[in-house]
């Protein structure tokens, strides 16, 4: 998705992990200047080489993007976050930890500063109690890795604050969806939840195993929404009639497959069962190679949607 380009702003990455990495790849290849920091010393000193890689996958999907963003790695939070526009947060998914973070933000930063949490499970209300001024955060959860998927799901208690949020990862050439109310899991993740706890039980019950499981997705599912979704895939799949021919006439078949979804548990011997699946459908293939494969993919996909849409 390419965007005009807005002028730079400053911008705070606390936290310089896979997501972070992530974040300030697409933020200095957008023009704008960051500052990263992180608790290890070791993490911010291989921050900037960390880059690299994110950088040329950016410009490969947006040749338009020169990367004129400065970086710099800040020895303190307190000094990473001066000055800042934007405080993206990566930090692990601990309330407590989350929370001392964001009250040493607010006394260090701009006071127009937002405080935005990649927080891929936690809600606005868990994260904002007891936040001096709650209104300055927002849930600006992407999907991983973020500066090659466009999903960007945002809530803000604020209208304002929202649609300034709205604006800024819209300008990073992202897809923003915005939560009318905070979710567990928000949206995408509730979703990919729902239909992994499926995959797993068709795996526990002997069905299919692990790699047929993901073929079946790949290649029939995964592929119809990744272009329409799934609430458009079923409009269509009711004919000429759409969806509600499909609720009146199709619905009691859907109702019959919801009753035989499982609930399994990740006992041991499930956890065993889905590990052994994995191992054998990786082929050999280790961690950095998989990640390879997996951008590649999507560069090639979003390259196609890119073209189509332009």
């Amino acid at each position: 998705m390419q965007t005009p380009h807005a002028p730079g702003i400053p911008v705070a990455i606390i936290g310089c992990g896979l997501i972070g990495a992530s974040w300030a790849a697409l933020c200095l290849a957008h023009g704008h200047d960051v500052t990263a920091w992180d608790p290890d010393a070791e993490v911010r000193d291989s921050f900037a080489q960390r880059l690299t890689g994110p950088m040329e996958q950016v410009r490969a999907l947006d040749p338009s993007l020169t990367g004129t963003g400065t970086l710099r790695i800040a020895g303190t939070l307190e000094a990473c976050v001066e000055g800042a526009e934007l405080v993206q947060e990566n930090a692990p998914e601990s309330v407590p930890l989350k929370r001392g973070l964001y009250a040493r933000i607010i006394a260090a930063a701009p006071s127009s500063a937002l405080i935005a949490s990649s927080t891929s499970s936690l809600t606005w209300e868990e994260l904002g109690i007891g936040m001096a001024d709650p209104e300055r955060l927002v849930t600006a959860h992407p999907f991983n890795p973020p500066h090659l998927m466009p999903l960007v799901e945002l809530f803000a208690a604020s209208v304002q604050v929202r649609d300034r949020a709205r604006q800024l990862y819209e300008g990073l050439g992202r897809e923003v969806v915005v939560l009318n109310k905070p979710a567990t899991g928000h949206i995408a993740n509730r979703l990919a939840s729902a239909l992994w706890r499926e995959a797993v039980n068709i795996v526990a019950e002997g069905i299919a195993d692990v790699a047929e499981v993901d073929r079946a997705l790949i290649h029939g599912p995964g592929l119809r929404w990744s272009a329409i979704g799934v609430h458009m895939g079923y409009h269509l799949g009711g004919g000429a009639g759409g969806i509600r021919h499909y609720l009146d006439h199709l619905g009691p078949s859907q109702e019959r497959r919801w009753a035989t979804l499982g609930t399994p548990g990740l006992t041991p011997e499930v956890c065993d069962l889905l590990t052994k699946g994995v191992e054998a459908a990786t082929g050999g293939r280790d961690i950095p190679e998989l990640e390879r494969e997996r951008d590649e993919k999507l560069i090639a996909s979003l390259k196609a949607r890119n073209a189509r849409d332009n």
